[in-house]
């Protein structure tokens, strides 16, 4: 028999089907239903979804971390679009990338004017995509929308700090289903809709 090698095997690359995981093991705290069909469509187990997120955290945490910028390089590849967006009198680039259980989204990377440091990293609606006609509560189920679609849809919307660092908040007015307008918080994650809160 051959000697077996006393080093541990190198790790797998970590992929777009990985990444997947990583939002999705976040998104599970609201909408645990959604995210299990999400696996069930990518073909995945739970422990899959915790052992990526582990593997992410790590690349994060690590003391030798590339650049964030780099890892999101890494890990999706050349951005498929590549715009200037503008945050208050700065120009900025915005990468962004498909995910294949997502179609209609984008991963968008929102990087400062030094071209390394990332401001922002959620989901978007791809450049090529009609977003939801968004008219009442009832029109704001899980994963319908992003953060800029909703706050778009009723102004005048005040974000609100979120519970961890890819949560975001709205608060908003908008109609129910007579009418009546009322006061609700939208709970985001990774920039998708997960939760109404209806005050």
């Amino acid at each position: 028999m051959g000697t077996m090698s006393s080093g541990k095997p190198a790790a797998s690359p970590f992929t777009v089907h990985d990444f997947h995981l990583v939002l999705l093991r976040r998104m599970a705290d609201h909408n645990p239903d959604l995210v299990e069909g999400a696996r069930h469509t990518l073909g995945v187990s739970i422990a899959d979804m915790r052992e990526a997120n582990k593997r992410w955290q790590a690349m994060v945490r690590s003391p030798r971390a590339r650049a964030a910028a780099s890892r999101y390089r890494s890990v999706l590849g050349t951005p498929e679009t590549v715009l200037t967006r503008k945050v208050g009198d700065l120009e900025c680039e915005a990468w962004l990338w498909p995910l294949p259980l997502w179609p209609d989204l984008r991963f968008e990377v929102l990087l400062a004017p030094n071209g390394s440091t990332v401001w922002n990293e959620w989901l978007v609606r791809a450049p090529e995509s009609k977003g939801p006609d968004l008219r009442t509560l009832e029109d704001l189920t899980p994963w319908s929308c992003t953060v800029d679609e909703a706050a778009r849809a009723f102004p005048p919307a005040r974000p609100l700090e979120g519970t961890a660092p890819t949560r975001w908040g709205l608060m908003f007015t908008a109609p129910d289903g007579k009418g009546v307008r009322r006061e609700v918080v939208a709970e985001f994650t990774w920039g998708l809709l997960q939760r109404l809160s209806v005050r």
